[in-house]
């Protein structure tokens, strides 16, 4: 699939005007309730799902088939990004206040991440066809790690880049209202919140490597990868609010997505054998199916179960 260059600046005016927008709407540090997140996140799919209508009429069914099939994939694993966030939020009492701002930069940084991440990977899966017996073999064992380690206590302040930025970067333990850099005893020092947002985007980097990889399995056109990450990931901040009192629900998730990265994983797999590509229909027929059935285990199984006011769960609680 070849684009143009004038595709590519369109589409990141179009990601450079919604994060404008949400910015200036959120200057304020409201508390987000959960009908604004619900708005915003009809606001983020709906946008998601028109871009798909209009790669379909430039490209035809397939580039649209091979979108939509990221974008569900991104978006699906992205719940688990939700649970890992209310875990940071949760372990370093960031004020509710506050929260948006961490996310709406931790957004930026996700993007960036997966803008790298796409263009290497796509690169060697051309370059070297036994890149995706590896990209393949890394997703089996991801998904076999979510289904059965999923319960893995999970402590924020002991990752590695955050105890490196808190050695390397003179900290503040306390919040300075919103700030991520404050003068405190005459200097310049970085303050909790900056912890938080280095934690936040630390944790992402993981779910960036797996859901890139995801797409790859699906196409390798880097504007289709790019493009489904982007809105799935643009809507994550929203997501994370309307889900936040909702976690202890979803209780059987981990096993529909552990599911799919397997699947990715054989899909990529196969790709470089006799086998060939499996037809898009076919893997967005599983990715719906299996999304559908995981989700709906988990709410019957949690049927009756008060989870607004609850609080978000953490993994260790799963």
């Amino acid at each position: 699939m070849s684009v143009p260059l004038w595709a590519w600046l369109a589409l990141s005016l179009v990601i450079a005007a919604m994060l404008a927008v949400d910015l200036f709407l959120h200057r304020d540090n409201h508390v987000i309730g959960f009908r604004e997140a619900a708005i915003w996140s009809a606001v983020w799919i709906a946008a998601g799902l028109a871009f798909g209508v209009v790669l379909w009429l430039w490209q035809g069914d397939e580039a649209a088939g091979a979108y939509y099939a990221g974008y569900l994939i991104e978006k699906a694993l992205s719940v688990d990004n939700v649970f890992v966030f209310a875990l940071v939020f949760t372990y370093f009492a960031v004020p509710a206040a506050y929260q948006h701002k961490v996310l709406f930069w931790g957004v930026i940084g996700a993007l960036l991440f997966r803008l790298v991440f796409i263009f290497v990977g796509a690169e060697l899966l051309e370059t070297f066809f036994w890149t995706a017996y590896v990209f393949g073999l890394f997703l089996v064992w991801t998904g076999w790690k979510m289904a059965f380690r999923h319960d893995a206590e999970m402590n924020p302040d002991r990752n590695l880049v955050v105890r490196l930025v808190r050695r390397v970067v003179p900290t503040d333990a306390r919040y300075n209202g919103d700030r991520f850099f404050a003068r405190v005893d005459g200097r310049r020092v970085a303050t909790l919140l900056f912890v938080v947002l280095v934690a936040v985007e630390a944790t992402d980097l993981i779910f960036a490597i797996d859901s890139v990889a995801a797409i790859l399995a699906i196409t390798t056109s880097t504007f289709i990868v790019w493009t489904a990450n982007a809105f799935a990931v643009l809507g994550l901040r929203s997501l994370y609010f309307c889900l936040a009192g909702l976690l202890r629900r979803f209780v059987h998730l981990h096993y529909g997505l552990a599911f799919l990265l397997a699947f990715a994983g054989v899909k990529l797999v196969l790709s470089e054998t006799p086998v060939g590509k499996l037809p898009i229909p076919l893997t967005l027929g599983v990715i719906v199916g299996t999304l559908a059935v995981s989700i709906g285990w988990s709410l019957v199984a949690t049927r009756g179960r008060q989870s607004a006011g609850d609080g978000p769960r953490t993994p260790a609680a799963r």
